[in-house]
């Protein structure tokens, strides 16, 4: 099978200077390429997470777009996962300071797992989510 050697994210969103900024607070994630059209325009973010070194790119296509929802066929959410459940009370802490609403950590009845969920400025679903290890 052939090899596959990272992972990309790319996120259609409205702004994307305004969501890099977003994204690079939030994970502390430092800016690695930007595209910029001949008139001026943004229209390509591209952070890195230092940690994960998962790459995201914020595309803006400059077309009005209907707000984001999961219930349409495309994106459900992103998923970040944490490797300790004591870590989603430090990114709910996280969330706080920035001032991003969100839903407290969340360990719904059918299973062991924990999450946290909010949305960025595009309204696109997002979590923290700890895998609890398999008894």
């Amino acid at each position: 099978m052939p090899d596959i050697t990272g992972q990309v994210v790319i996120l259609t969103v409205t702004d994307a200077e305004r969501s890099a900024a977003w994204y690079c607070d939030l994970l502390g994630a430092e800016e690695t390429g930007r595209y910029v059209q001949p008139d001026g325009r943004t229209t390509l973010v591209s952070i890195t997470e230092p940690h994960s070194h998962m790459e995201l790119c914020l595309a803006c296509h400059g077309a009005d777009a209907d707000a984001f929802s999961e219930f349409r066929a495309g994106l459900d959410h992103l998923e970040f996962l944490v490797s300790r459940r004591s870590e989603l009370d430090a990114w709910a802490s996280r969330l706080d300071d920035l001032g991003i609403g969100h839903s407290g950590v969340k360990q719904p009845s059918y299973t062991a797992n924990a999450m946290i969920t909010f949305r960025d400025p595009d309204n696109i679903q997002l979590e923290f989510f700890w895998r609890a290890p398999i008894s």
